[in-house]
């Protein structure tokens, strides 16, 4: 039975649709992007990656929801888009001024990370398009009512990029949930993003304003510190099979302070190095209480960026295909593993892939 009935495939035109930014990711590889004379170019954006995974992964139809700067960057960016498969005729575009005194897109310069050394990520974000998006800009029921969407997916990294678009994340999953939409929502705590806009109270504030319109939330124990005000005793990042239990304890307690929760969801990562950490899910519903995945101890690692991402996708499949929670959660957690393995945000990785992992598959050569 699964844990979260959706709407038909048969009545809606998208499976998922996602809102956020999309930004150009430069990557200097092996090396740093102090010394660097030369990057690799992607797109990531922490929301975008779900559909995007949800589509070139899964096979299943989504979009996203956003807004760029119509210039060659924008353009570049939309280029990425469509290899990957998602719909771009949501994307809003805005006229640039020339110069990006008014409007520009996003960059995000990322270090990988090796052994020792953390992955590091600089972002360039200030006026974006995306920043800009007001909830009055998308007609909401056209896409949720006439068009159907199975599933919606944004999170707290949109939320935080100005006032419109905390109040375009509500419009939109206010709208979502009244068609019958499935709404998920990836808590995505980032101090730096909050600092300069009230801190953690703020996002306590436009946080809590969300939640009770969100039917799968998604977050580790600092999310639900950071943006919801609840405490978590006995429980860090390096997260043990005994702080799971303290983790769960949480998980109750949001539960019950949210009764629209229907799944509660997040990764379990030990970090034992820049390319090796520990790896594994745990998930919670109504229906089968919580659930753990098959947990990965020293997972190699080539670029981390997007793991968290290609869990959630990989659960959200799960769901979609009327999976049981305990069954989605390894789908999520293959997924995320296996995204680590390749560079950029987002997924290569194929479905094959993800359900022989999930399943129990080795590495050992296909042939």
């Amino acid at each position: 039975m699964s844990a979260l009935p959706t709407r038909s495939a048969a009545e809606t035109r998208y499976d998922a649709v996602s809102l956020g930014e999309i930004m150009l990711r430069l990557d200097p590889g092996e090396g740093r992007i102090r010394t660097a004379r030369s990057f690799r170019a992607f797109e990531g954006g922490g929301e975008y990656n779900v559909a995007r995974g949800l589509r070139r992964a899964f096979g299943l139809r989504t979009g996203v929801v956003t807004a760029l700067a119509d210039n060659e960057i924008g353009r570049l960016i939309e280029d990425f888009v469509l290899q990957g498969g998602v719909d771009t005729s949501l994307i809003k575009w805005v006229p640039y001024d020339g110069i990006g005194r008014t409007v520009r897109n996003g960059l995000n310069f990322t270090e990988r990370g090796f052994g020792v050394r953390g992955a590091v990520g600089v972002s360039d974000r200030g006026l974006t398009a995306a920043s800009q998006l007001r909830a009055d800009d998308v007609d909401w029921d056209h896409l949720f009512g006439e068009l159907g969407v199975r599933w919606l997916h944004t999170g707290g990294i949109y939320a935080a990029l100005s006032d419109t678009t905390a109040e375009t994340v509500l419009a939109a999953v206010k709208a979502a949930r009244a068609h019958g939409t499935v709404v998920s929502y990836d808590l995505n705590y980032r101090p730096s993003l909050w600092k300069a806009i009230g801190g953690q109270e703020r996002a306590r504030e436009v946080n809590r304003e969300i939640a009770p319109h969100v039917d799968v939330m998604i977050g580790n124990e600092e999310d639900f510190t950071a943006s919801l005000g609840f405490e978590v005793e006995g429980v860090d990042e390096n997260i043990s099979s005994i702080e799971v239990e303290a983790f769960g304890k949480m998980i109750d307690r949001v539960a019950g302070a949210y009764p629209n929760f229907r799944v509660i969801a997040t990764t379990l990562r030990t970090v034992r190095s820049a390319t090796v950490n520990d790896w594994g899910a745990i998930a919670w519903s109504r229906e089968e209480g919580l659930v753990r995945s098959t947990q990965r101890p020293g997972l190699e690692i080539l670029d981390r960026v997007g793991g968290g991402d290609s869990f959630a996708s990989g659960l959200a499949f799960g769901l979609l295909e009327g999976q049981p929670l305990s069954v989605a959660v390894e789908y999520g957690a293959a997924h995320g593993a296996l995204a680590m393995t390749t560079p950029g945000d987002t997924s290569m990785a194929t479905r094959a892939e993800v359900i022989k992992l999930a399943g129990g598959g080795s590495a050992r050569v296909d042939r």
